[in-house]
Formats: C-alpha cells, structure tokens, sequence
C-alpha cells in the first residue's frame, strides 16, 4: 500500500479503469497529485472522504479533438469542458494553431474561429506555454502545431504551393515549436490557407515531425466524394515520414456518401496493419466550421453559428434568412460572411459505424468562441455515455469510457494518463451512469450536462454539484515527463 494516509478517498465507488475491462467495485486513494492506491476495501485514512454509493469512477476524460487554444486564456474554467467530464484537450487541429502566427491583420478563415484579432495569435509556443503556465485552465492542454498557421506565418499568397525557401521556413518554425514543447502537425487540407498544398509539402513537414518524435493528425483535404483517396493520401503521408498519422472527426460527408463509412473503415483496418493510424469521432450527424458555398449542396440543412455583419442571426436557418433578405442562398452567404455555420450532412448509421469502431477515439470539436455554438461543445461525452452506450447499447460502458481515456492517451501518448491505476495522474470523473445525458441541444446548446457528479483535475476537484469550483490546476502537457514519442505502437 503506497500510504496509510491521503488527501482524498473515494469509497464504493464502480471503477472503471480505461483499458475497456469490465468494472469492478471498490476505493481509490488521491494524495497530491496523483493516485495513491485504489483496491476493493482500502484501509487509509483521508482529509476528504467521498461516498460515491456505487457510482461509475473512470479516468478523465481526453477531448481527442478541440480548438481551446485561446479559451483556455480567456475562459480558463472551462465550464464548457469539465461539466462533462473532460480533463484533458487536445488542441491546435485542422491545421490551426494560436502559435507560432506574426500578422498585422485579421486572419483568415478558418484561423478566425479561434483567433479573430491578430494580437489574440502568439509568435512562439515558448510564449503561448509560458502564458498558460502563468494563468493556468482547470483542464490540461496538449497542443499541435497547426500547418495553415505556419503557411499564414510564412507565405504572401494561399493558391499555390510554397516553395522550397517557405518550405525550409515553415520547417525552421515547427522544429522550434516541438522543441517548445509542440506534440504534433496538425493539417487542414479542406481549407483555403492549405488545399494548394500538394502531399509533398506536408511530407516534407513531416519529416521533422519524424525527426523531432510527436505526430500528425488531419482534417482530409475530402470528406465527401473523394474520401477514399483523401485517405490514402494520409497513409502516404505517414508512410513516408514514418509519422503516426490520426484521421480527424472522420465522416462521410454528402447524401451520395451516406453509408460509404463501411467502406472507409475497411481501408483504415487495412492500413491500420501496416502503419500507425487513429481516428476520431464526434456522436453528431452535423458537423460545424465557416460559412462555406460548397458545403451548401451537401447539407439537408444549414443553421448560422455567428455572423460578423449581422446580429442576431445565431442559431437561425439559412433558408429562413435568405428569403428574409430576398436574396438567394450563394449572395447571402456573401452578405453575411465572415460568418460560421453548422451542417446537416451524415448518416445516423454511418456515425454509429465510426463510433463503434475500435481504433476511435471520441473529440468533441467544438468551438467555444462561436455564439451559437453546434451542441457537441458542452453535450458530446455525456452523449455517448447516455445516449449511445446505455440507451442505444451502442457497445458497453467500459468501452465507451475507454474511447474517452486509455485509447486516447495511448494514441497521443500521454504519460500516465487516461487510466486507473496507482502512481497515474489523479484525473478523475464520477458519473452516474443511471442519468447521464447531454442536455445542449442545436436550439439551446449551452447547457451542461447530467450526471457528472465530480470532477478532479491532477487531484484537485475542479467541479462538483453542477458547477465549477473555479480551481485551475491544469498543466501544459509538453516535455518528457508528460509526454513519449513511441506512441501507437502496433
């Protein structure tokens, strides 16, 4: 027994340790910051003892997919995050990043959905670390490098390719930034700062993930009627660099798509043999970024999530609004823009399909800085909880918790977290599984979770009885002590 005293024991509790085996009934010990002990009837004595009456004690939840970079400075409770359960995020994907980004101007879509002043960006992850550091969030922050945010940092036009001296620049400048303490390349090749970049300027990027350990993680140049080779060019990618690569929020995006994803998951489980390769998912039908015209023929329905011209438009129809201003979809799109939106675009089966899946890790990808946010901001890992592992029987509780902790920190490799165990960090979240539900929905998608009876952050509880308790004990995750380079072994 590592003590016979601690800081916090949690009693009766049903643990749930992260690995997917089957729940057991028994006591965990917290003392500083981490698990001091955990075993069927421990006999320790605690500053604070805690009945949980039978309820579900997992590990943290880890938002395998988030754009918090910024939130975590300006909202560093978090309230978004750990009314669900989540401990961990994991930040600086799609290809964008508050670092390393010099400019003098507003930045360009889909940068502004975290940052729309220029001054909200950093020059260096040095200094966006040093200012989390300073004013540290509830939860804690791994961050990627994002590729549109070293094109936007080194190139004066998106609609070609870079060339071999912005290259070597954006080379110079993701280097730096895993030195800093970076974990991965994140690419957004949909998007208009990224999608002239051919796959060698990324393999090229690549490398010195390679060179410096971390991984890459991506938002396919095509969901919809080019996934197939959208996927293949992500298996290249990692092939050649020798990089892990993670499929972000995979989907199969159009009605001509609908049903594609048991073609899609066949291609993964066959590379996934030969290569390193994770995937995420969101528990949604509609997906959400910028206000977009080529995402307007693929959606069954479109609602806007902010507008900078117009007020008042958040969480209102697009339909609704054009024919309020007499204009057609494509000229209200111009007229409302910069504006973010979400849409109506998957399949109920393919989504299902991707989630159950074994290799899937769940991320929320919310944007915390819309003002009509899509609901999987504050709704989706109580959503899989409820709604799919318990209500729909989707798969079992302890595989819809390990999806949420021990797959995901395995997968970005997190020291010590994302599971039970003596000696792990003291993440923690004890739920109710009986009434744990989302309750953010697309009309009012601000609204915490039920549930989530307890939240502990690095053994320090950050939320308990339906709200936060304003501690912010979250750590950047960078370095040797938190994170490993042999992630995803296979």
């Amino acid at each position: 027994m590592a003590s016979e005293t601690a800081d916090i024991i949690i009693r009766n509790a049903t643990l749930i340790d992260g690995t997917g085996s089957k729940a057991i009934s028994g006591d965990l010990a917290v003392t500083g910051e981490k698990i001091s002990a955990l075993g069927a009837t421990l006999d320790i004595e605690a500053v604070e003892e805690i009945d949980a009456d039978g309820m579900a004690l997992a590990p943290g939840f880890i938002d395998a997919h988030t754009h918090d970079d910024r939130i975590v400075l300006t909202d560093p409770t978090m309230t978004c995050k750990i009314s669900q359960g989540v401990t961990t995020v994991v930040t600086g994907n799609c290809g964008i990043s508050i670092a390393p980004v010099t400019i003098n101007s507003r930045p360009p879509g889909p940068l502004d959905l975290i940052c729309p002043a220029a001054s909200d960006f950093f020059p260096t992850f040095a200094e966006y670390f040093s200012a989390l550091e300073r004013a540290p969030a509830a939860v804690n922050v791994v961050a990627q490098v994002g590729h549109a945010s070293l094109r936007v940092n080194t190139m004066d036009s998106f609609e070609r390719a870079a060339t071999s001296d912005e290259i070597e620049d954006m080379k110079s400048l993701l280097r730096q930034a895993l030195r800093d303490g970076a974990a991965g390349l994140s690419t957004g090749l949909y998007y208009p700062p990224a999608n002239k970049a051919p796959t060698e300027e990324i393999e090229a990027l690549a490398q010195v993930v390679h060179e410096e350990g971390g991984f890459h993680s991506t938002h396919m140049r095509d969901e919809a009627d080019g996934v197939v080779d959208s996927l293949e060019e992500t298996f290249r990618i990692g092939r050649t660099a020798q990089v892990p690569v993670i499929i972000s929020h995979h989907k199969c995006v159009g009605l001509a798509n609908h049903g594609r994803s048991t073609e899609t998951l066949k291609i993964i489980d066959a590379a996934r043999a030969q290569q390193p390769i994770g995937l995420d998912v969101y528990p949604y039908v509609a997906s959400s970024t910028i206000l977009r015209k080529d995402r307007v023929a693929l959606s069954a329905q479109i609602l806007i999530t902010w507008s900078d011209k117009f007020e008042g438009l958040e969480g209102r129809d697009l339909k609704e609004i054009a024919a309020e201003m007499g204009l057609g979809i494509y000229e209200t799109i111009d007229a409302i823009s910069p504006a973010g939106a979400i849409y109506f675009m998957m399949d109920e089966e393919d989504v299902r399909a991707i989630m159950s899946y074994p290799a899937t890790m769940i991320g929320s990808d919310g944007l915390p800085h819309d003002r009509h946010p899509h609901p999987r901001l504050w709704g989706t890992f109580p959503r899989v909880l409820g709604h799919y592992a318990r209500d729909e029987q989707l798969f079992p509780l302890e595989t819809a918790v390990h999806k949420m902790t021990g797959l995901t920190a395995r997968t970005f490799g997190l020291k010590d977290r994302g599971v039970l165990v003596e000696g792990a960090f003291a993440d923690l979240v004890l739920f109710d599984p009986d009434t744990v539900i989302d309750t953010a929905s697309f009309e009012h998608p601000q609204t915490p979770a039920a549930g989530i009876l307890r939240v502990i952050v690095n053994g320090t509880t950050v939320w308990h009885d339906q709200i936060a308790t304003k501690a912010r004990p979250g750590k950047t995750l960078r370095g040797d002590k938190y994170l490993t380079h042999s992630i995803m072994a296979h």
